[in-house]
């Protein structure tokens, strides 16, 4: 199959998570990959792998229709170290091996009903850090909200066991990302269920500030009638800055465009085609500060976030400014605004979040008389509090099961759509991997590896982040203690100092499909097989999918074709009669039985490749006597 054009494109190790993920419409419907489990490539066979189920039906030669069924064990694993007992696969659908769910802060009913559902929860609250790390070593998730620290020490004394960390909001400022990436955790969060709440909630302070009803109230309740001292201003016509255009951001700059606001808003990453369609200019962040009457912040606490509204920053605005805060009390620094708010630089501030939660009673900004100030209320209406914790629990309660669910914060987002076309291609790619590196010889290791797609679709409309992470899997695990996931491939990678780059090389062929093959080089290394060494040099190995199963097609400069199940023997030899029926009676005598035998050959009566899947692991004397065979010039066991 010709290729027409070709365009190569190689990543660092650590993707950018804004990725294309797009992909054609296919077949597939959706399927499921195990994504969380941790599993041995040496477990017991006691253990139950994942089943992933496709439903492509193909009209084969054989007269029949099949039904594609993969099995896939540990498609995303945890970190642990060499010391840790590495535990056996989980069986979801086994009582015996529910996975345990500590709920460290409280969760609406409806949530818990769902964990029930699927796990044994357990409800304990007020966890002192020590407690928490006490109890986290036998725990398979965490929820938490805001007050729970999850730290580094919280991942390490997890000892690899903790797959998700979910997060009963948006803010993940109090999860350890880098920590949980590096174990292997995977993240979670419920970003959607609060969002009305939160933008009414802004909604209300913007205009409760703007007509003192806080300060009115106590002031009748302390049986005074002060109607001069709490003359407001009106918000029509006015400017309101939104800082920060996501979710909760575009929801408060649509209610304040209903009451007849002009809303401008700062957000580098926001798209200018969704503020237009609301009726908002993106600005830059001086712009917004310094033209705006109200300022609205819902931006993340970041690094570069931290105290971003400070002396320096009150000092460009307008005199006057009144601020709403209901996103995070970290990006305010604190002293400097009441400095402002003395000054008459900010007239008001409304306040629903602090740095230190909840603030000291002796704080002059809580007691500051212009400041209106509720306890971190943003979520907590009837309806966001039972949303967010169904919305928590289901993607916990997925994780679980194997699905990368849609909110996770620290893995590259993947559509489900590509995840189901995609899922017999990370097969492919694990084995493919696995082979690879079986193949290397001593030297000085494994640092270059080369990925090269090959497909008849646009190289940007191929998502290959996942399947790298699998040939990463693959590569790593067979020769190491660690255990790779989607999560944290590309950091292992990093850590062991192992570059993967990718080519994507483009065919004159049908699209109907993502990839025709996918092949992968390991360069710098001897081969124990010197027949997998391609005229560069380089130990090269290819595949592709074949009515939804894995098979090798390309070893070196041969072609065979190869079932990827089961184990393999490859034998080089010269191309002769009678050679599958020697190695078919040693393997027969020692009780080994064939899957299936493929033979490829450069020329007739020259080289051959003889591959054959065999489904027990051959003892040493037998493969000693199908080395013993004279026109075998080299042989080498595989286990997939």
């Amino acid at each position: 199959m010709a290729s027409s054009s070709t365009k190569s494109i190689f990543t660092s190790p650590f993707p950018s998570s804004s990725s294309s993920s797009k992909s054609s419409s296919s077949k597939s419907k959706s399927s499921k990959l195990s994504f969380l489990h941790n599993t041995s490539s040496s477990s017991s066979s006691s253990s139950s792998p994942i089943s992933l189920k496709l439903s492509h039906f193909h009209s084969l030669s054989l007269r029949r229709r099949r039904c594609a069924s993969f099995s896939v064990n540990g498609a995303l694993k945890t970190v642990e170290s060499p010391s840790v007992h590495k535990s056996q696969d989980l069986d979801l659908t086994s009582s015996r091996s529910k996975p345990t769910i500590l709920v460290s802060e409280k969760l609406g009913e409806a949530g818990l009903d769902v964990l029930r559902g699927f796990g044994n929860v357990e409800c304990a609250y007020d966890l002192s850090p020590e407690q928490l790390c006490s109890k986290i070593s036998s725990c398979d998730a965490l929820i938490v909200r805001s007050g729970t620290k999850v730290n580094r020490q919280v991942f390490e004394a997890a000892k690899g066991k903790l797959k998700v960390v979910g997060r009963a909001g948006v803010g993940i400022d109090n999860v350890d990302l880098q920590a949980a990436t590096e174990f292997g955790c995977l993240v979670v969060n419920a970003p959607t269920a609060n969002t009305v709440a939160a933008a009414e909630h802004g909604i209300a302070l913007l205009t409760a500030m703007a007509r003192n009803v806080a300060q009115a109230d106590a002031s009748i309740k302390a049986g005074k009638w002060q109607r001069n001292k709490y003359v407001g201003v009106s918000m029509v016509g006015k400017t309101l800055a939104v800082m920060g255009f996501g979710k909760v951001g575009s929801e408060v700059a649509r209610r304040a465009k209903g009451l007849g606001m002009q809303v401008i808003a700062h957000d580098p990453y926001a798209p200018a085609d969704r503020a237009r369609a609301l009726g908002v200019d993106l600005v830059s962040f001086d712009q917004a500060i310094s033209t705006a009457d109200f300022i609205s912040l819902h931006m993340p606490l970041t690094p570069s976030t931290n105290k971003i509204f400070n002396d320096d920053t009150f000092s460009k605005m307008k005199k006057g400014v009144r601020i709403v805060n209901v996103a995070r009390g970290g990006v305010i620094d604190e002293d400097a605004l009441v400095r402002a708010l003395d000054s008459g630089v900010v007239a008001q501030a409304a306040l629903d979040v602090f740095t230190v939660e909840p603030p000291p009673a002796n704080s002059k900004l809580v007691q500051h008389e212009n400041v209106t100030v509720t306890p971190h209320l943003g979520a907590s209406t009837k309806e966001a509090q039972e949303g967010v914790a169904i919305e928590i629990a289901e993607a916990v309660a997925g994780a679980l099961k194997g699905e990368l669910s849609a909110t996770a914060v620290n893995a590259p987002m993947v559509a489900p759509e590509v995840l189901s076309e995609l899922a017999p291609y990370t097969v492919l790619a694990e084995k493919l991997g696995k082979l690879a590196v079986q193949l290397v010889s001593g030297g000085s290791g494994i640092t270059s590896v080369k990925v090269v797609y090959k497909s008849a679709r646009d190289p940007d409309d191929l998502d290959t982040r996942l399947l790298r992470a699998m040939i990463t899997k693959g590569i790593i695990e067979p020769i190491s203690t660690s255990f790779i996931n989607l999560v944290n491939a590309d950091f292992a990678a990093k850590q062991k100092g192992l570059r993967i780059s990718e080519e994507k090389m483009l065919l004159d062929s049908s699209p109907e499909f993502p990839f025709e093959s996918i092949q992968v080089q390991i360069s710098g290394v001897g081969s124990k097989f010197a027949s997998s060494v391609s005229d560069n040099g380089n130990i090269s190995i290819e595949g592709k999918v074949k009515y939804g199963i894995p098979h090798l097609t390309c070893l070196g400069t041969f072609g065979v074709d190869v079932s990827l199940e089961g184990n393999l023997i490859l034998c080089r030899q010269v191309d002769q009669p009678g050679m599958i029926g020697r190695v078919g009676n040693i393997l027969g005598k020692h009780n080994v039985n064939v899957s299936f035998m493929s033979v490829g050959r450069t020329a007739k009566r020259n080289k051959a490749i003889m591959a054959i899947g065999v489904d027990e692991e051959p003892n040493k004397e037998t493969l000693q006597k199908i080395g013993t065979v004279p026109a075998i010039e080299e042989f080498v066991f595989l286990k997939l």
